[in-house]
């Protein structure tokens, strides 16, 4: 096998990382209006739209907790030069923690009585989110993909789309897949699908499809 076709040195498909970190622009630019658009007392509406955003928090929790275990350790040892780096990225993902621990009780008390006041609370956290997570999203994409390319090969970067499949539950799956391939074009789509096993990848294209695109219609009010 030569050094080009190696999975331990070849280099990784960075251009996965677009594909998630566009999910995280999209939904958390959708969610505060959405949250906003929430009538009184609607508990109903408020538990439907409230348990999309816990389904995008905890999409974010294991895209983190994947780079905090997998690549951030790599970057540390093999790219010295960039360890202030590392560390910055690192405290970002703490400021995002904080204001998820914000959110969390915020969040299940709104999804309970829909109340307006609550709800507006939740959104302005989760604008607060957003903002924190923007710059965090930049800064990965402007500093740390470039080191990525040249210090993780493609088979550690592998690790991160089995850390983030093996913690989704199975009514995850296709709500997540669906998410990441919603503005995918096709070649992105077949860089996302194409890890997974056959079967896996087939339900994703046929039921997975038709659950993601009902589920996420009922979200948004379509």
């Amino acid at each position: 096998m030569t050094a080009t076709t190696d999975p331990t040195t070849a280099r990784p498909p960075i251009e996965e990382m677009y594909v998630v970190h566009r999910v995280f622009r999209r939904e958390f630019a959708l969610l505060p209006r959405l949250v906003r658009a929430v009538r009184e007392g609607d508990a109903d509406r408020a538990s439907l739209v409230g348990g999309h955003l816990r389904l995008v928090l905890d999409g974010l929790h294991m895209h983190h907790t994947g780079e905090d275990e997998i690549l951030w350790p790599r970057l540390s040892e093999r790219a010295e030069p960039s360890a202030e780096l590392v560390r910055t990225m690192q405290a970002q993902h703490d400021l995002v923690d904080q204001h998820l621990d914000r959110l969390g009780p915020l969040l299940e008390q709104w999804m309970r009585t829909g109340a307006v006041l609550r709800g507006e609370q939740v959104a302005r956290v989760t604008d607060e989110l957003r903002e924190s997570l923007l710059e965090h999203l930049d800064l990965e994409e402007r500093e740390i993909l470039p080191l990525v390319a040249q210090h993780v090969t493609a088979a550690e970067w592998a690790l991160l789309g089995e850390h983030g499949r093996g913690s989704m539950s199975f009514g995850q799956l296709p709500l997540l897949f669906g998410s990441l391939l919603e503005d995918a074009d096709p070649h992105e789509r077949a860089m996302m699908l194409d890890p997974l096993p056959a079967p896996v990848r087939l339900l994703m294209l046929t039921w997975g499809a038709r659950r993601y695109t009902r589920y996420i219609r009922r979200v948004r009010g379509e």
